[in-house]
């Protein structure tokens, strides 16, 4: 029997803990709560949650310092709970690595809902025996979040980037459009999800050692979107 998602939720505010939790619980989820930034970091050293809920008003460190982080260093979905309701908030976000954002006060339900949009796909995938995958030299392992390198280097990957590049590997020299992004990756149409995906793109080809003024695997077509320009190869 498979072993339900577990979701770190961080807020410094009980009530909001305790609300997320039995929601979430009650959804099937498991879940663990804390209310500093030191006791959910040190958490992360014996678990490995699928899923973290971050407030950004933390009483002990910056919440999108550690959002930042979380995306650089984990593989799982970041979702920002804040009452932050400025686009720029919204923007730097998504920019620094989450996958998603919602403003307080909020409905449980939505939480809820947009954490199985989040974790729906991964899910899905596992049915196509492709969670690890070779292009252009790379090697991609989808259940680890790496990227190796043609020399053998391992990169760590995001969730977010993890999400984009696995759109692009499912898509192979296919023109994907900014339409098709938001129906595949999910999001709330407008310039912040724009600009979401223009950083994770920019992030991804630095990772994969792109030269910004001629990319040789993710082509930008201006006006139109992208085509991921690389052969597939499933490994075992």
């Amino acid at each position: 029997m498979t072993e339900a998602p577990l979701i770190a939720i961080l807020d410094d505010e009980p009530e909001i803990r305790r609300l997320l939790s039995a929601a979430l619980e009650d959804a099937g989820f498991r879940t663990q709560t804390y209310g500093r930034a030191t006791e959910f970091e040190a958490a992360l050293r014996r678990i490995m949650p699928d899923a973290c809920l971050i407030d950004l008003g933390l009483p002990d460190r910056d919440g999108l310092a550690l959002v930042h982080r979380l995306a650089t260093e984990s593989g799982a979905a970041i979702i920002i709970i804040s009452g932050r309701a400025q686009v720029q908030d919204r923007v730097t976000g998504l920019e620094l690595g989450a996958d998603d954002y919602i403003i307080k006060p909020f409905e449980p339900a939505e939480v809820v809902a947009r954490i199985r949009a989040r974790l729906r796909r991964p899910a899905q995938q596992q049915g196509r025996n492709a969670q690890s995958l070779r292009f252009a030299g790379w090697s991609a392992d989808f259940d680890r979040y790496t990227l190796t390198s043609p020399d053998g280097i391992e990169v760590p990957l995001s969730h977010a980037e993890a999400e984009v590049l696995r759109m692009f590997t499912d898509n192979p020299r296919r023109l994907i459009t900014r339409a098709q992004m938001l129906e595949t990756l999910g999001g709330t149409a407008g310039d912040s999800f724009d600009r979401a995906m223009d950083v994770r793109i920019s992030r991804l080809r630095t990772k994969l050692g792109e030269d910004p003024k001629n990319p040789h695997l993710i082509k930008t077509i201006y006006g139109a979107g992208y085509i991921f320009l690389a052969e597939i190869e499933q490994t075992p």
